[in-house]
């Protein structure tokens, strides 16, 4: 496909990469912001991150069926309305001032999102020079992590605008205080709707391009059914490498301001600009990625970046001081390449099968709900929030072997046989 084909579609695909990056990254946000406005235990404010990874564990599949079926460019835009439904249904979650309503509509915002990043990601991938789909899609990632650090700065600024102290509250009379706790529901209610506004809006404009058709099945049998996509090892390899890789970064960045406050003794304030670095390194490393993938493999790239936060992990776990802060945020650098290296390694000549295979990585994304947990288990037990970062170790580990071997192309020998034949 010519250079001036592919451009503007990439600079549209590149658009989602951000939004939902935006969405994703607001979540810190609001998970402190319900907290107070719905008085929660912290137990019931981190449903926020439970119905977002539940809604990409169960959509992944049907998001496949969707790109299977009627292509990319619906799948883009049914992902981009699901999106805005569920921003604008924030609304109605503010004026009723119910949780669950909150629960629900972040739900569909990630139904939406699920969509989105299952027809992105091999989109991108694919929209052009096959030799350099890594490349492209770190590139296009790149975007996803400067809305990480734009996120929480903005959102922090309109969302968390009209706090009340605990004590404030507690002097306030019954009505007052539920009228003041319904004015905090409500700033979340403008961020929102022009967010969903911002979402219809790029749908139309996706509705009016033409995209180039991306074909995955020459040379292959079409996928009968998801199983069927299992034949291809590497891909079975990618989904193990995603589901640690995401679970290890789910802890590094959701659990930082607790790990930073004990292992370096610094206030929550202090460890939240800390936060603010550790997003700054993560955009600097995929742009810094992209370029080495230039000259470097990027499956040998992704191993020797994952053994170097297997070393950092153990000075996180060992160290002392501001010297932890550093470590993870060296940790946060590292990572950068990792999400969409294995994405697009795990993809590689699937043909047939790339809308299944798309559809199996972005279900992994579920060991974001589940590494989290354990990492505090560890901690709990040995009353030392460091030990905890046995388990991002171990998540690099797996995250290492699929760069060094597990990433190499494998399809059963059966499957080579027929294709040899035809």
């Amino acid at each position: 496909m010519a250079k001036n084909h592919t451009l503007f579609p990439f600079i549209l695909i590149t658009s989602l990469f951000f939004l939902w990056g935006f969405a994703h990254n607001l979540d810190p946000i609001l998970i402190p912001h319900l907290q107070k406005s719905f008085t929660l235990t912290t137990v019931q404010a981190t449903l926020v991150d439970s119905a977002v990874f539940i809604a990409y564990f169960l959509m992944a599949l049907p998001a496949g069926f969707i790109m299977k079926r009627y292509g990319y460019k619906t799948g883009i835009i049914a992902g981009l309305l699901v999106f805005a439904l569920g921003s604008f249904l924030f609304i109605p979650a503010a004026n009723t001032q119910q949780y669950i309503f909150f629960l629900v509509a972040l739900f569909i915002i990630a139904c939406g999102l699920t969509i989105l990043e299952t027809a992105a990601n091999p989109y991108a991938s694919s929209l052009g020079d096959p030799a350099s789909s890594t490349q492209r899609l770190n590139l296009a990632q790149s975007f996803n992590g400067l809305a990480a650090t734009l996120a929480p700065i903005i959102g922090a600024r309109v969302i968390l605008t009209k706090g009340y102290t605990a004590a404030e509250l507690g002097a306030m009379t019954e009505s007052g205080r539920q009228l003041a706790l319904a004015a905090e529901a409500a700033t979340v209610k403008m961020p929102y709707f022009i967010l969903g506004t911002v979402l219809v809006l790029i749908a139309v404009i996706f509705a009016f391009t033409r995209l180039p058709a991306i074909q995955h099945n020459e040379g292959h049998t079409a996928s009968k059914h998801i199983f069927h996509a299992f034949r291809h090892q590497h891909l079975t390899w990618s989904v193990v490498a995603q589901f640690f890789y995401v679970g290890a970064q789910v802890c590094v960045f959701s659990l930082f301001i607790l790990y930073a406050t004990k292992a370096a003794g610094i206030t929550e304030v202090k460890a939240a600009d800390y936060l603010g670095a550790c997003g700054l390194a993560f955009l600097i490393g995929r742009f810094v990625g992209t370029y080495l993938m230039q000259h470097f493999s990027s499956a040998k790239l992704l191993g020797v970046y994952a053994v170097i936060n297997i070393l950092l992990c153990g000075v996180a776990i060992l160290g002392t001081g501001i010297i932890t802060i550093y470590t993870v945020i060296g940790i946060c650098f590292f990572m950068s390449i990792m999400f969409p290296t294995i994405f697009a390694l795990g993809i590689r000549e699937l043909r047939g099968d790339t809308e299944f295979g798309s559809s199996l990585i972005i279900m992994s994304i579920v060991g974001g709900a589940v590494l989290p947990r354990v990492f505090g288990y560890i901690s709990d037990v040995t009353g030392n929030i460091q030990y905890g970062y046995i388990v991002p170790l171990i998540c690099f580990i797996a995250v290492a072997f699929f760069g060094f071997k597990g990433h190499r192309v494998k399809v059963k020998r059966e499957e080579l046989i027929v294709s040899t034949i035809l």
